[in-house]
């Protein structure tokens, strides 16, 4: 006897019908996710480069103060920062800003591509949520996908818009083509490293990982295009960095194929990301989480231990980074000297400090401009508290018996203490390179006085940040009131014709212009009480609440 059987239909999988099911879905929910973040990023990318070509319209208005600054360009450490003048014989403002601007700007939008995948992707697979997701009528790649959507089109939305705005100004050399030139180039730079950060995310399954992977690719972008400029050889062509800058936007010979090179590197790497993605489980990595040692070490085993371990990794990348940072400007002294003195205009924007030098007030300058980059890692670092909280990692550790104040108080104390290594990495390398170039070890020391000065103002910011986690945890983003604020107005305040009174809503406004000036006690000691008095509101409003795990 012969059974005929049919076969039954299988039952339809959500999700398995197209790898891209729901990818709109997915692209509307990180729109909503999104609606403050992109905007902020978008606007403040836009007037980046809009309100620097306004800032060197009112610092180097004659012809003769810009071929004094393509003069200076020629120094190796500016060559090594900003790349090389590709037109020197005319340095009309759209050169200057191509020139100067390119590489820094494609830099920002790189870290902007970045920190924006891995939120979407892999941090959203850490927290768990991903695979919620995945259960409903999601398709494979529709997450990888709808973030690079998204991701895509916020780079080429603020390369159009810092396009427009250049090509609005009517400045000498500044043409419309050259400037949508100059805006897609960015747009292309900040799509190579979505694509760079679309493989990160399939190494590790960490978020903070694969941002550092990613990070870590960027910083190798710069350092080999640095050291290509300098060296004037082909290593600056392995980095996309370069590739805005060889287009040279606003040059009589600009060029337009630099673009296509970006681009199908960009389509290279994304198209590996989606293939490396096939060959992981949600949640997993390609690379399998490294055995940790069966017994933990003894420096483990308190709260402010692991909370050295959590940041340690957080804390060298910004203390070389910045030391770094001061490096490249000090090396720039006996130059910057010479312009001050031929650029009168260049005065205006600096500190107006009774009896300084142009040098000092120069350096005073620096000092807090680095200052106030360092308070981003403050923040960062309190910030930390939150996210351990949300992911749930708080609560086994409260449970041993460490109290809420102590396990806090582990992680601010890492805060603070670190802040001030930066601080004064920054002074370090700025008054060292400095003292090189000036033969005088004596400004090392008034640039590490310098640097210590700030600290009061970092801690503050820190301060905030603990106020916040403690007493309106939904309010954390506000903690970055202070870095924002003082790059605008302390630092840009000048170039942007904020009034004085608007300084003294900044700690950084209230430090005395150091080596300019001689320390003063007395804001000093304003703001360490205003630092410890919101750090012991933070920590007592932590006490009282309940936990946010998710």
């Amino acid at each position: 006897m012969t059974n005929a059987t049919v076969a039954r239909p299988q039952a339809e999988v959500s999700g398995a019908r197209h790898p891209l099911a729901g990818t709109w879905t997915m692209v509307r929910l990180i729109l909503r996710r999104d609606r403050i973040r992109l905007p902020i990023w978008i606007g403040a990318l836009t007037l980046l480069t809009v309100g620097s070509l306004q800032s060197f319209r009112d610092t180097y208005p004659t012809a003769e103060d810009r071929a004094t600054v393509a003069q200076l360009a020629d120094l190796p450490a500016m060559v090594g920062m900003v790349g090389r003048n590709y037109q020197p014989a005319d340095y009309n403002f759209g050169i200057m800003v191509g020139h100067q601007m390119t590489v820094m700007t494609a830099l920002v939008f790189g870290l902007m591509s970045i920190l924006l995948l891995v939120r979407h992707t892999r941090a959203e697979e850490e927290a768990g949520r991903a695979e919620l997701i995945r259960s409903s009528v999601v398709g494979r790649h529709s997450t990888l996908a709808a973030a690079l959507i998204v991701i895509v089109s916020a780079n080429l939305a603020t390369g159009v818009l810092t396009a427009l705005g250049l090509a609005s100004s009517g400045l000498e050399g500044v043409t419309t083509d050259g400037s949508f030139l100059y805006g897609l180039s960015l747009a292309a730079a900040g799509i190579v490293f979505a694509g760079v950060t679309a493989i990160t995310v399939q190494i590790t399954e960490y978020g903070r990982g694969a941002a550092g992977m990613a990070l870590a690719v960027l910083g190798g972008a710069y350092a080999l295009r640095a050291a290509g400029d300098i060296g004037e050889n082909f290593l600056r062509w392995l980095s996309p960095l370069f590739w805005g800058q060889a287009s040279r936007p606003f040059a009589e010979d600009q060029r337009w194929w630099p673009l296509l090179l970006a681009i199908l590197v960009a389509a290279v790497l994304i198209g590996a990301g989606f293939r490396l993605s096939t060959m992981r489980d949600v949640g997993a990595g390609l690379r399998p989480p490294k055995m940790g040692s069966p017994v933990a070490s003894p420096a483990l085993t308190s709260p402010i231990g692991l909370a050295l371990r959590l940041h340690r990794a957080s804390v060298i990348a910004w203390t070389v980074g910045l030391a770094v940072f001061g490096l490249t400007y000090g090396m720039l002294i006996n130059g910057v000297e010479d312009m001050l003195e031929q650029l009168s205009a260049l005065g205006d924007v600096l500190p107006d400090i009774p009896g300084a030098t142009l040098v000092d007030s120069w350096v005073a300058m620096l000092i807090t401009f680095l200052s106030i980059v360092a308070s981003v890692q403050a923040v960062m670092a309190v910030n930390r508290l939150r996210s351990e909280e949300n992911s749930g990692r708080a609560e086994p550790v409260l449970a041993t018996g460490v109290s809420r104040q102590r396990w806090m108080g582990s992680h601010l104390w890492v805060a603070f203490v670190s802040s001030a290594i930066v601080v004064m990495a920054a002074g370090f390398g700025l008054g060292g390179a400095g003292a090189l170039a000036l033969g005088d070890w004596d400004f090392l020391v008034r640039m590490l006085g310098a640097a210590a000065a700030h600290i009061p103002a970092v801690w503050v910011a820190v301060g905030l940040a603990a106020a916040l986690f403690g007493l309106a945890p939904r309010l954390q983003g506000l903690g970055w009131f202070i870095p924002v604020y003082g790059i605008l107005v302390v630092y840009m305040g000048a170039i942007l014709g904020f009034p004085d009174w608007m300084y003294d809503y900044s700690p950084f406004g209230h430090i005395p212009d150091m080596p300019a000036v001689g320390f003063e006690w007395t804001p000093t000691l304003v703001l360490l009480a205003i630092a410890a008095a919101l750090t012991a509101a933070g920590v007592a409003g932590f006490k009282r609440r309940d936990l946010e795990s998710k």
